[in-house]
């Protein structure tokens, strides 16, 4: 299983890298995207997949009987989620006036646009 999820997590990377090398200013929001979901699976996977109980402690008991589940990567990745999304929003809003702006999807456009010197 981990085999498999160390290939997704790949491909992820790998597709949002592609993505954000585009010229497109929508294509660069989608491999921003893909990379916040490549690190959440890394580190849930780094955390070790386990089904196991919760990671309470039970009334009189001095610890944590083996198998439990670690609630620290559960908690980074929530945390990760609710600011990759506030991001996303972010750069969507900031990207939808950029195109406003300029009425091109295109970077080298909106760089251009900047520079007199570039202008055509």
């Amino acid at each position: 299983m981990e085999v498999a999820l160390a290939v997704v997590i790949g491909a992820l990377y790998a597709a949002g890298l592609y993505m954000m090398l585009r010229r497109s200013m929508v294509k660069l929001i989608a491999g921003l995207v893909l990379l916040g979901y490549a690190s959440n699976l890394l580190i849930f996977v780094v955390s070790r997949l386990t089904r196991a109980r919760p990671p309470l402690v039970p009334e009189g008991a001095q610890g944590i009987a083996e198998p439990f589940a670690d609630p620290v990567p559960q908690a980074l990745i929530l945390t990760a989620i609710v600011i990759g999304f506030g991001l996303q929003a972010f750069a969507l809003v900031l990207v939808r006036r950029a195109y406003q702006a300029v009425n091109n999807d295109d970077l080298d456009q909106v760089t251009a646009s900047d520079r007199p010197d570039l202008q055509r």
